[in-house]
């Protein structure tokens, strides 16, 4: 190679079987692929956001293999013969999940941006904890984070999804 010649190496990529929202699918994608990009890239998942690219702030939490992640630094490849639940497969048809159901009627969001994310925490939070206490939804929330309102609304839908008497005070 010469000076100003510019080498490109060939692109790599390799075949991805995972299942998404109850769908299996394979794609190709190179090794650098993040997951975030690839629901909302190549399947047109637009639920999980981007916002910290850092894994602080949950805008992008997803479920793999019933685990809340932060897709924004989760590579793809990690995702490999792993079942993917994001926002868009929660509801069953037009029926909401309870979760969601509970977010509307508790109005536990303002923008919406960053609730996708929570409502996945949250379902992994019941699935792992059926009636947490404040302090456990407290705990197991606060890495996703909400720019427009206070979180009371949201521990009161979460509990309210689990079956709880509201929170007083």
């Amino acid at each position: 190679m010469t000076i100003g010649e510019s080498h490109s190496p060939e692109t790599r990529t390799f075949p991805l079987t995972l299942t998404v929202n109850g769908r299996e699918v394979t794609l190709d994608v190179e090794p650098h692929v993040l997951l975030l990009d690839l629901l909302r890239d190549r399947l047109g998942l637009k639920g999980a956001k981007r916002s910290c690219d850092l894994q602080v702030c949950g805008a992008c939490t997803v479920l793999v293999n019933g685990l809340a992640v932060s897709a924004c630094t989760y590579l793809a490849y990690e995702a490999r013969g792993a079942e993917v639940l994001t926002i868009e497969g929660l509801a069953d048809g037009e029926k909401l999940h309870p979760i969601q159901q509970a977010f509307i009627d508790g109005a536990a969001f303002q923008c919406g941006y960053c609730t996708p994310g929570m409502i996945l925490a949250a379902k992994a939070l019941l699935d792992e904890i059926a009636q947490p206490t404040v302090d456990e939804i407290k705990e197991y929330m606060k890495g996703n984070i909400c720019r427009c309102t206070g979180y009371k609304k949201i521990v009161e839908s979460i509990q309210a999804a689990a079956g709880q008497a509201w929170a007083r005070g």
